[in-house]
């Protein structure tokens, strides 16, 4: 087994929810028991393993119980290279960025190979991280509210307004919104007025895959549009259309 270095510290009771890749029993059908204790212990968190190549920002292939007060944990996986990260978000969604408050581990990489296994994990606090969700920030009477709508102009729920400080849109996101309602609206508080570029999403973090729904906020240009908001400005209208990834 190897770790990319570091510990987890984490609370976890494994649930094996079917993403993972299942093979047939014999050859390489194995299954391998993962074990062990999150250091603290930390209650109340959970860990997300993937498969080698996937996206750790996505949906994780296998996700652990919450953890209880001992901060155990125990996971069936088919035989296999993983990697993984322990989150625990004190606002207690299992969703969204990991914000200062909160416990996240390194990404750690091992290996399934039959039989048992023991993993000692270590996630600390998260501290100095500006990006929040809407429910997150304080309501500083500074913002952006609009509705996000597919190209029909028809409401799109379940969208997240993701707003960069910088036009090239590579990094992660600032400021990340709450999901839309059915009727497609948005509201964003900010701590402070500024220059931002827009972008909607349904799903959350990594690029956007296809089938994804996305859209940035343009008037017409290539690139996207700056939209400026004044300090103690709740900026009305700003709509942003999204449409299928292909």
């Amino acid at each position: 087994m190897r770790m990319s270095g570091c510990l987890l510290a984490l609370g976890l009771s494994f649930l094996f929810v079917g993403g993972c890749s299942e093979r047939e029993p014999g050859g390489e059908g194995r299954m391998g028991q993962i074990s062990g204790q999150i250091l603290a212990p930390l209650e109340g968190a959970t860990l997300y393993v993937y498969e080698e190549g996937m996206d750790m920002y996505g949906p994780a292939c296998a996700v652990s119980r919450v953890t209880g007060p001992d901060g155990s944990f125990d996971l069936r996986l088919p035989d296999g290279d993983y990697i993984a990260v322990a989150r625990k978000r004190r606002n207690g969604t299992t969703s969204g960025p990991v914000v200062a408050g909160d416990n996240k581990s390194e990404i750690i990489s091992f290996t399934v190979a039959g039989g048992d296994q023991k993993l000692t994990l270590l996630a600390p606090l998260k501290i100095g991280d500006e990006r929040r969700l809407t429910d997150q920030a304080l309501a500083t009477e500074t913002g952006l509210s609009g509705r996000i709508t597919d190209a029909d102009g028809n409401p799109v729920e379940g969208a997240r307004v993701h707003v960069y400080d910088h036009v090239q849109m590579s990094e992660r996101p600032k400021y990340v919104s709450e999901k839309t309602g059915p009727d497609g609206r948005y509201l964003i508080y900010l701590p402070e007025g500024g220059t931002y570029y827009l972008a909607a999403r349904d799903k959350f973090g990594g690029p956007p895959k296809l089938g994804d729904l996305y859209g940035r906020y343009d008037q017409g240009t290539i690139e996207p549009s700056a939209v400026v908001v004044r300090t103690k400005e709740i900026r009305p209208g700003v709509d942003i259309t999204v449409t299928k990834v292909w």
